[in-house]
């Protein structure tokens, strides 16, 4: 049984020298990741994961910001497609280490993103897209991204969300700025279940059947908040007198609960069993795939990857849906063929 990585991030050599020749200088969290060996150290990285065994292997995504906050749009889709050649090399030159990549969308420019998105798809090899919860403020149910999403369900690529937000994003309306790192601790996973409620409540999924989303960090806050996510939304529109928003509910092909597991989660919690295990009881089986976010924990690298390996082995769960989490959710939602 392989134990694959969904969710965890790299800056190959030759994206991270374009980003710096690009940004001069790193700051806050885009320093945060350059100081992290593992992210632009290749030798490293593979001490860590030898770390864990032959049976380890990631799935290679590129790490925060998205890349619409440190260029323009003709700028940012350079540096996706650096991203994206450079992590498909290095996924030809060791496949049982990295069986597969995903390539990170710039949405500031939505036709410029369904074309590099085809490209890396169609002929790098990419198993998906990376996109992340806002386009610099802008909701993802935005018209202007429809046809994005119309490709990639279309594509049969699952989409990998990643949370996006910055101090800039004041915990008080007073304040202008988030103190704490609050943003961070609460505003992702926040951030992510906002994303999941657009999309479900402006119809994307009736529109685009096909279309498949892995959320990060166990699916945010929605499996811990199912109460109020189900029978709390039935009453949507009760608290509202402006807008008929029971008619929104209403408009949807099926009970709006059910859209919302449909959601793929993974099992990137920073060592926490019960998130894991929410989301398992809230996706399902099928729907939840091991991932450690690997290497941003206080050791560098290998303690969000062991502490993940520990519980999911230590749950209280059957054999096969152990299988299921490390290995045959990602292999059957991918299309994965293992090598090593």
């Amino acid at each position: 049984m392989k134990k694959i990585d969904i969710f965890n991030h790299i800056w190959p050599k030759p994206f991270h020298q374009a980003l710096i020749d690009l940004v001069g200088s790193t700051s806050d969290i885009t320093r945060r990741s350059e100081a992290v060996p593992m992210m632009t150290d290749l030798d490293r990285r593979f001490e860590v994961m030898d770390m864990f065994g032959e049976d380890y292997c990631q799935v290679l995504s590129l790490a925060s910001p998205p890349l619409e906050h440190v260029a323009g749009p003709e700028q940012a889709l350079e540096l996706s497609r650096i991203g994206t050649d450079s992590m498909a090399d290095l996924c030809a030159k060791y496949p049982a280490r990295f069986p597969a990549f995903i390539s990170t969308a710039v949405l500031t420019d939505p036709a410029g993103a369904i074309t590099e998105a085809r490209r890396a798809i169609e002929e790098a090899g990419a198993a998906g897209i990376q996109i992340f919860t806002n386009v610099k403020g802008k909701p993802l149910d935005s018209p202007e991204f429809s046809d994005f999403f119309a490709y990639l369900g279309e594509a049969g690529k699952p989409v990998w969300m990643h949370p996006a937000r910055g101090a800039n994003f004041p915990d008080y309306l007073t304040e202008d700025r988030s103190e704490y790192e609050i943003w961070w601790t609460f505003g992702w996973p926040y951030e992510t279940s906002a994303a999941m409620a657009r999309m479900v409540f402006s119809g994307m999924f009736d529109k685009y059947p096909s279309l498949k989303v892995i959320t990060h960090h166990a699916g945010g806050m929605v499996p811990f908040f199912e109460g109020r996510v189900g029978p709390g939304w039935d009453q949507m529109g009760a608290r509202t007198t402006d807008r008929d928003l029971a008619a929104v509910r209403k408009a949807l092909k099926r009970p709006h609960l059910e859209y919302f597991k449909d959601f793929y989660a993974d099992t990137a919690s920073f060592g926490s069993r019960k998130a894991i295990e929410h989301a398992i009881e809230f996706f399902g089986e099928d729907h939840v795939l091991f991932a450690s976010d690997a290497p941003f924990d206080p050791e560098a690298g290998p303690m969000y990857i062991r502490e993940t390996i520990r519980i999911i082995e230590e749950m209280d769960i059957s054999e096969e849906l152990r299988r299921k989490i490390f290995q045959d959710n990602a292999v059957n939602l991918l299309g994965l063929k293992l090598k090593g």
